[in-house]
């Protein structure tokens, strides 16, 4: 299997040295013009694909890697270093892949596990809008193999690329509040509704969606009818949430390491000295390397304590992403500062790394829906409203 030491040095050397070979070749080089441009990272998420990587957390039956989630969280934060656009749709790819390896028929799981199969979340909603737990999506029986779903989804990532969706609705029949099915991208009535031109993640194509009379045969139900929220609770919220805190730690260790070269390289002439032999300097870059680790350290723990089976997981995956989404942009905001003029040109990647960072903290759930949440079970309250009465 595939897993991490509690150092972040993959046990795999030959999946560490994959992955850097891609990033140097091709990511690295090529994230410029994917922010710029706003162009799918399609090369880059080829070359992973061929390097067994999408394949990461499948699993070895279905001739996957059999990594678990400390291995994926090492592949995301590595990526979102170098290109945010890039580790975005793997992310995603990742937290969908849990559930089809959970619930997913078995030819799907054999693409995906040879690389072959991009496949993404499709769960926010223009109705619902981040609360992703309460889907307006309608799923109605079409015949008596098949079912129609009609939706407008707001954000899905590698919308229009990504070869299945894994998509909420409200239960065709059974009581509950989501049912999850598996939707094939070139299914009729499936349609990608705008474009993206946001402020960072500018290659991550993630755009609306919409459903109208989308026609999927009743075996695509990723479990049971109603049981979906369950499933997303259970098995993709805690990788979508751990790789996330991945994700923004990514972008933290990467504008650390940039702040601090810029301090060693960049001289006062008029003092014959560096930036870095400045104590108010220093000690501003103290701060980013504090706060960096600091999340480091938090992620370990979180991972830890899924591992461990431990009493309080679930409290450490709800507060990981919020500690870690409010990390980066404390982080991408001092780096900016802490580099000055320098940072607002292109060539540094501050600028563009700094935009990237925003984007935790709106994704749902969002740091202020985590916080209710962190309250509610720090509180023996239930998770939503209405739960357990």
């Amino acid at each position: 299997m595939t897993t991490l030491s509690p150092t972040g040095v993959a046990d795999d050397a030959d999946d560490a040295a994959a992955l850097e070979s891609v990033i140097d070749t091709i990511i690295g080089p090529q994230a410029g013009e994917v922010d710029s441009t706003g162009a799918y990272p399609r090369a880059g998420l080829q070359a992973l694909g061929r390097a067994g990587l999408l394949g990461l957390v499948s699993a070895t039956e279905a001739g996957g890697r059999g990594g678990d989630l400390a291995a994926a969280a090492h592949v995301v934060e590595r990526l979102a270093g170098v290109c945010g656009s890039t580790a975005m749709v793997v992310l995603m790819h990742y937290a969908a892949t849990a559930l089809i390896e959970a619930h997913g028929p078995k030819d799907v799981r054999e693409a995906i596990a040879a690389g072959e199969h991009v496949t993404t979340l499709a769960f926010s909603e223009v109705g619902s809008r981040s609360h992703f737990w309460a889907p307006l999506s309608t799923a109605t029986a079409d015949g008596g193999a098949a079912a129609r779903l009609d939706a407008r989804k707001s954000w899905v990532t590698s919308a229009g690329e990504a070869d299945s969706y894994v998509w909420s609705s409200r239960p065709l029949a059974a009581a509950g509040t989501m049912t999850l099915w598996l939707v094939p991208a070139g299914t009729a009535g499936l349609h990608v509704a705008g474009a993206f031109d946001g402020l960072g993640l500018r290659g991550n194509g993630s755009r609306p969606m919409t459903a109208d009379g989308a026609r999927v045969p009743l075996s695509a139900v990723l479990g049971d009818d109603g049981a979906g929220l369950e499933s997303a609770m259970t098995t993709a919220l805690p990788y979508f949430l751990v790789l996330s805190a991945a994700f923004s730690l990514g972008l933290m260790e990467a504008l650390t390491v940039e702040a601090g070269a810029h301090l060693s390289r960049t001289r006062l002439a008029h003092l014959g000295q560096t930036l870095a032999e400045q104590p108010v300097q220093r000690a501003a870059y103290a701060r980013l390397r504090i706060r960096t680790d600091q999340v480091r350290a938090f992620l370990g723990d979180t991972l830890a304590a899924l591992g461990a089976g431990r009493q309080d997981e679930m409290l450490r995956v709800l507060e990981v992403k919020a500690v870690a989404a409010e990390g980066a942009a404390e982080v991408a905001d001092g780096a900016m500062r802490l580099c000055g003029g320098s940072a607002f040109r292109k060539e540094l990647g501050v600028e563009r790394r700094f935009r990237d960072a925003l984007a935790a903290r709106v994704m749902a759930p969002t740091t202020d829906a985590l916080h209710d949440f962190i309250g509610r079970v720090s509180c023996g309250l239930p998770l939503f409203d209405g739960e357990g009465t």
